[in-house]
């Protein structure tokens, strides 16, 4: 397939940044013979020739570039050094001259004007020479004395700018990371060449390193305003920035640093990961591929860009892209995980595990990856090596709640309450306790002294899960209170469209924490309901949710039931322990096409309710209810777990 200019230009840049001179010469010379005037194949052309040792025949390829595009500063610096190279140090400066016009400045043309001056200086004393037997004495001393000055002018030069030897010195501290070395001579070169930004740049790169981000925010900030065509020093700000989370600034910066360099491919890439923090993912993808397009081989833009395909749930073109960045870079442990995760949701287990044990092999010691094959093994059956992967994980980061949770479970699921509540125990140390935690330690604690009992809780566990309700569903009754309904209405609501699960329509309901955010209201009808719960079930409870529904008409909820993804943990039989409570303090408009039947499924039943009312049904029963009256219908809702007797 022919390349576009676009391609064939980027395709000679990445020929000529691995050495592949003569490639990379045939794709600028492609490009010369469809646009003769293209300025980057023209400037890039003459860069090899100049690097061969060919100053001359760089020197109309470089004229031409900088008469295409006059605004690229280096282009004229290109040129220049050529000239001078040549020895064609008039025609430099008028060169420099030209470029001064169209608004050339900064550093780097002063040390090139710097350059010609010290050049046409030390001519002039073999000239002089030359010339000895013509010259009469006073025209010497007038030489002499011109010399004296160019040579005070040329101090006068030297000292805006730090010496050659300061700023070797100054970057090898910086690239060897001596930090600390580095960041006294950069000091000393602020101070001394404050207006010069070289120590600002290195000094900004050093407090960034160190995570002294403010300091670093305001040195970066210092190089940008002296050298504001400094694409780098923008794009070293944008950095500062995105770690500081000051995102929106990050973001602009970086797209000003893409303004002055549009082939960064590294200010593209952070750009994409700025907007992916912004939460604008499809805009992030659209970023990352224009990274790719100008660095074709940029393992981490590809790593980036799966990571985001598989936050929009896109994970077959996420495993694409993953692999794509690992064929660039084999030992990247990162992509390796991020691919066994990816593998993992895609139900591709076997796979999944194949990834997690390459990212292990490159790095061994990378704790999130042990748990997440341990969750892959979980997922297989293979418990036992499941249990070994989060002990793993524990022994590189014991300070990690997940991997105690984990390991929690596999215990669990094996019948080891003590190991497990040991485990949860250290879970409940290190973060603050979760709903879902404290249901969790509460149902391992009674399976733990059940046991003692001699009560087996493997496989169905029918002895031990089934002696609950008398019926399913169980009917029982409470009476309202009058005042109770009305202190429901006073308590904040949120609209049920609004609300992430099956209630839809004209209706309100309360966050899940109703009796413990509102327990001075409360207080009695929880007392109650507890009581009767403890009573169907033949046991202790735990609380899980708590809320109330006000349905209006066009309002209900959709089939569904009350189990979350522990519930469903394979082994665990969490559900088993589960139920739900409906109680009915307001049934609203009965006569109605609609009036709110309460459907059962498997087996099929259907219930009207009635005020005072409360049915009881295993979470993991299906139930819907569609209500079409004028009037409000109130109801409270519970989840709770049985907690297999009282304790």
């Amino acid at each position: 397939m022919e390349l576009t200019i676009l391609q064939a230009l980027q395709h000679g840049v990445a020929a000529h940044k691995a050495g592949k001179l003569e490639e990379a010469e045939r794709l600028y010379r492609a490009i010369l013979k469809s646009q003769p005037a293209h300025p980057d194949a023209n400037h890039n052309l003459g860069v090899i020739a100049v690097s061969v040792n060919k100053a001359d025949a760089a020197l109309p390829l470089f004229k031409t570039a900088v008469e295409a595009n006059p605004l690229i500063e280096q282009f004229w610096l290109s040129y220049v050094d050529a000239l001078i190279k040549e020895k064609q140090f008039e025609t430099a400066k008028n060169v420099l001259a030209e470029g001064k016009k169209v608004g050339l400045d900064g550093e780097k043309i002063d040390a090139l004007i710097a350059q010609l001056k010290a050049i046409t200086h030390s001519a002039v004393p073999k000239l002089r020479e030359i010339n000895k037997s013509f010259i009469v004495k006073e025209k010497r001393k007038k030489i002499l004395e011109s010399k004296q000055q160019k040579n005070r002018k040329n101090k006068n030069v030297n000292s805006l700018s730090p010496s050659e030897q300061q700023i070797s010195r100054l970057l090898k501290h910086y690239q060897t990371g001596q930090y600390i070395e580095a960041e006294k001579l950069a000091v000393s070169i602020t101070l001394q060449f404050p207006k010069h930004q070289f120590g600002w740049k290195i000094l900004g790169s050093v407090f960034r390193k160190t995570d002294r981000m403010s300091e670093a925010l305001d040195a970066n900030q210092k190089s940008v305003v002296l050298v504001p065509e400094d694409a780098e020093a923008h794009y070293n700000l944008g950095n500062t920035l995105r770690e500081m989370a000051r995102l929106d600034e990050a973001e602009t910066t970086y797209k000003q640093v893409i303004a002055l360099k549009p082939d960064f491919a590294r200010a593209h890439y952070n750009l994409g990961l700025t907007i992916n923090e912004l939460g604008r993912l499809e805009e992030a993808e659209t970023t990352y591929r224009q990274a790719i397009l100008f660095e074709p081989n940029y393992a981490e833009v590809y790593s980036a860009l799966g990571n985001t395909l598989q936050e929009l749930g896109r994970l077959e073109e996420a495993e694409t892209t993953y692999r794509q960045a690992i064929a660039l870079k084999p030992d990247y442990a990162e992509v390796h995980n991020n691919l066994g995760v990816t593998l993992q949701k895609l139900g591709k287990l076997k796979e999944s595990e194949v990834s997690f044990r390459q990212a292990i092999a490159f790095k061994p010691d990378y704790a999130e990856v042990h748990n997440n094959l341990g969750v892959t093994l979980q997922k297989l059956g293979r418990l036992k090596e499941a249990e070994v992967s989060f002990k793993q994980a524990i022994a590189f980061k014991p300070d990690f709640a997940e991997f105690h949770s984990n390991l929690c479970i596999i215990f669990a699921i094996n019948e080891d309450y003590d190991s497990s509540v040991v485990s949860a125990e250290k879970e409940k140390n290190i973060e603050p306790r979760s709903k879902a935690f404290m249901m969790l330690l509460s149902v391992l604690k009674s399976r733990q002294s059940h046991k003692k009992n001699g009560i087996v809780f493997s496989g169905l566990g029918e002895s031990v899960f089934n002696m609950r309700l008398t019926s399913n569903p169980l009917i029982l009754q409470r009476p309202v209170e009058p005042e109770l309904v009305a202190n429901l209405y006073d308590i904040d609501t949120i609209e049920l469209d609004k609300q992430n699960d099956p209630r839809f329509g004209n209706g309100k309901a309360t966050d899940w924490v109703l009796f413990e955010n509102y327990r001075f209201k409360m207080e009695n009808v929880k007392e109650d309901l507890i009581n009767i719960i403890k009573k169907a079930v033949k046991s202790d409870i735990f609380i899980y949710d708590s809320f109330f529904n006000i349905l209006g008409a066009g309002s209900g909820s959709a089939p569904h039931d009350h189990l979350n993804s522990l519930d469903k943990t394979n082994g665990l039989n969490l559900y088993k322990q589960k139920y739900v409570l409906q109680y009915y303090l307001r049934v609203g408009d009965q006569n109605c096409d609609e009036p709110g039947i309460y459907k059962v499924y498997g087996p099929g039943e259907e219930i009207l309710p009635s005020e005072g009312m409360v049915i009881i049904i295993p979470a993991e029963r299906m139930h819907s209810a569609v209500y079409g009256g004028e009037t409000d219908r109130v109801m409270i809702g519970i989840n709770f777990y049985a907690l297999l007797g009282y304790a």
